[in-house]
């Protein structure tokens, strides 16, 4: 990770200096995600960079250094996501709860999975991994996407399978060729225990 972290402040002073094109504008706030397990097929991570907002106001942009990890197929069991809003001309605080993947038999399914990650504790195993593979040199996870902000010679680790359980991750954005809901519950509110973690 720390490799990664190292990569993507590189990125962000490149990206400051306009040596690299921001392609996806992120918010101005990270979210949430727990998951009892994830069993990821075709993985790869490596540093990059978010552009984004400072606020939910959206007047000042900013950079926000990620890793990125992605998966080519992943399914996830006991998964929540939560985002913290406050909204200024109230000054109150809402909490936005989605659950999905309840049990084995009704999981998430997503490929082509990319999340750009701020924060992760989980317990991991990693199947025939590599570690310091030059990031457009990597083959086990899906292709850098076009436009993505990583530089190519940089930091990568990447393995044929990875599964982890207790995930507790913050992040910036995830995207995803396909991703399916199973069981999908989403409730708003503003008690702070909505929150995943």
């Amino acid at each position: 990770m720390v490799p990664s972290v190292a990569a993507a402040a590189a990125i962000g002073v490149s990206l400051a200096q306009g040596a690299l094109a921001a392609s996806f504008s992120v918010s101005g706030q990270e979210f949430k995600v727990r998951a009892g397990h994830l069993e990821g097929q075709g993985f790869a991570q490596y540093g990059g960079v978010d552009s984004g907002y400072t606020t939910t106001e959206g007047k000042e942009k900013t950079v926000h250094p990620v890793a990125i990890s992605s998966f080519k197929n992943a399914e996830i069991t006991n998964m929540c996501q939560s985002v913290k809003t406050t909204i200024p001309l109230i000054g109150k605080t809402f909490y936005l709860r989605l659950e999905a993947g309840p049990d084995a038999n009704h999981k998430v399914e997503a490929k082509n999975l990319y999340i750009d990650v701020a924060q992760l504790d989980a317990d991991a195993t990693f199947k025939n991994i590599d570690i310091g593979v030059a990031v457009k040199d990597q083959t086990k996870g899906p292709a850098v996407k076009s436009g993505e902000n990583a530089l190519p010679g940089g930091f990568a680790q990447q393995a044929t399978s990875a599964d982890l359980t207790d995930v507790k991750q913050t992040a910036w954005a995830t995207t995803a060729g396909t991703f399916k809901l199973s069981g999908l519950k989403m409730r708003l509110g503003t008690d702070a225990d909505m929150e995943c973690f």
